[in-house]
């Protein structure tokens, strides 16, 4: 429902290949250090957004989004559904072409105004999971 075939596959491999991922930290027991290595492995780049501003995957993170000294393509959001809105609204200030909730990670009207802001969107799907059925 929040996420069609053709816009899973637009954002993957049609918007480029710069990844936010917000809740990314060096913490190897959470979902985000793997997805984020999946995604590095199909030649995304990965910046962490961490309130550490850890180094992760090789990668200078930042505190947030706004922090990023340069355009990203993509915000892939780790964080409760509570939470995501409002950095889905940063990722439309920043520029970014599209946003991604992970799994559970769900805010409806959050969704409404980054489509109404021309961004593309996916809620409550994995990228790691989607990416590799791409082909």
């Amino acid at each position: 429902m929040y996420g069609d075939e053709a816009t899973i596959h637009k954002i993957l491999t049609g918007l480029g290949d710069t990844w936010a991922v917000v809740g990314l930290s060096s913490n190897e027991r959470r979902a985000a250090y793997g997805v984020a290595k999946v995604l590095q492995r199909f030649g995304k780049r990965v910046v962490p957004v961490h309130p550490k501003a850890e180094t992760v995957h090789g990668e200078q993170g930042y505190a947030s989004l706004a922090d990023i000294p340069f355009d990203v393509d993509v915000v892939d959001v780790f964080v409760n559904s509570h939470l995501a809105g409002p950095i889905a609204d940063e990722a439309v200030a920043k520029g970014a072409k599209a946003v991604w909730f992970q799994l559970g990670v769900i805010d409806e009207d959050a969704y409404d105004r980054t489509r109404a802001a021309g961004l593309e969107m996916v809620m409550d799907r994995c990228p790691a999971i989607e990416i590799p059925r791409l082909g």
